[in-house]
């Protein structure tokens, strides 16, 4: 009888990992499965440049898995019974023998009120979309707000200023403007905002927001025609209403292969795993945690099945990676354990090299059992390493 590996996501996670598994396992011997509420492979990480007007390549997740043995099933999750060892479907149920849960992240207001009703994202394609539509009905003189000072943030509001400079944009920042960066970088970030006439109001907590703009904590109102939400992520609340451990956040807990501490069957990558890196520190949520948790959990999985040796675990991060508009860009070097160094890349030499790296994760989805040529490889396992 067949084992069969069912995999919850094909994000960059969850394709990755089900590529890797269908390399390295037999057909004969397994059965694999990805489920996937879209039937195409979203390139989150361009969300912002999909919510401007930019068009993507499409990426049908059926195609991209035809030959390899994968079985893509286009369906919402809506529960997983890790007792039973079933997940449900909006359109049936499916057994395991072996869970790889990779649902990911989406985005989380912190209980602020306003934002579920006034509030867009761009955590995925809809969102993106909806708030492409928004802009296209904005008129010159506009005003746009985007909330939160992250990575995710910085790329936003960038990438509107840019494709929209006739429009008023403002971030607002709990913190200041890339106060974990070196001061270069943070020097580099301040010049591009001025450079693209962005209004920044840093140390600046939104309390609430409403159809016209957000409330800080001051209790100063900020207008604003559309306001976009990027302050933080959360997991999907599946995992939390089974009987595996999850960490305070929701996400499963897992031991150094990826693999649940308290269900064996059951492995977790990307967003979805309170994980660590190989020097123990706890690792975030970002693709460049989930490429490499995603190649771990899939070679654990085949080393259970073969009889093979347990994977050494070196996930670790070389730079934080963010885009400013299409030919601008800052790449943060950092240490192993993601403390910022001194250094950085900044420029277009550092918008090349972003766009080299994302170029890269989307070929290795759209080729999931095949290996890079060497030149391409080596970027991979940059990719695996530099946050984007």
């Amino acid at each position: 009888m067949k084992h069969r590996i069912v995999v919850l996501g094909a994000g960059y996670a969850g394709a990755n990992a089900a590529g890797r598994l269908a390399k390295r396992l037999h057909p004969a011997d397994t059965e694999i499965t990805l489920v996937n509420a879209d039937p195409e492979f979203v390139e989150r990480v361009r969300m912002h440049q999909l919510a401007t007007g930019q068009d993507l390549k499409p990426r049908l997740l059926a195609e991209v898995f035809a030959g390899t043995g994968v079985r893509v099933r286009t369906a919402w999750v809506t529960a997983v019974d890790t007792e039973r060892k079933t997940v449900a479907l909006d359109n049936g149920d499916i057994a395991y023998d072996t869970l790889v849960y990779a649902l990911g992240s989406v985005a989380a207001d912190r209980g602020v009120p306003g934002v579920a009703e006034h509030a867009h994202h761009i955590d995925g394609k809809g969102s993106a979309l909806r708030l492409r539509a928004r802009f296209a009905d904005l008129a010159a003189g506009g005003t746009v707000l985007v909330v939160g000072g992250g990575l995710t943030g910085i790329e936003a509001v960038t990438e509107i200023a840019e494709a929209r400079p006739d429009l008023e944009v403002a971030l607002a920042a709990r913190g200041g403007l890339g106060d974990w960066m070196s001061e270069k970088a943070r020097r580099h970030l301040r010049g591009t905002f001025e450079r693209l006439g962005i209004t920044l109001c840093d140390d600046t907590d939104i309390t609430r927001v409403g159809p016209d703009g957000a409330t800080t904590a001051a209790g100063r109102e900020i207008p604003a025609q559309v306001t976009v939400w990027t302050a933080g992520f959360a997991v999907h609340p599946i995992a939390a209403a089974t009987t595996l451990d999850v960490s305070a956040t929701g996400q499963i807990v897992v031991d150094d292969t990826m693999r649940s501490v308290s269900h064996p069957d059951v492995y977790a990558v990307g967003d979805a795993a309170f994980a660590t890196g190989a020097n123990g520190t706890p690792l975030r949520m970002s693709c460049a945690s989930g490429v490499p948790t995603a190649y771990r959990a899939a070679e654990a999985i085949v080393a259970i099945l073969t009889g093979g040796s347990l994977p050494e675990n070196k996930i670790g991060y070389t730079g934080q990676c963010v885009s400013l508009g299409r030919r601008d860009a800052v790449v943060q070097w950092v240490t192993p354990d993601d403390r910022p160094k001194e250094s950085a890349l900044t420029g277009k030499t550092a918008a090349r090299l972003k766009e080299i790296i994302c170029k890269a994760a989307a070929w290795s989805i759209s080729h999931p059992t095949m290996m890079l040529p060497a030149r391409r490889r080596r970027v991979v396992q940059a990719e695996e390493l530099v946050s984007v």
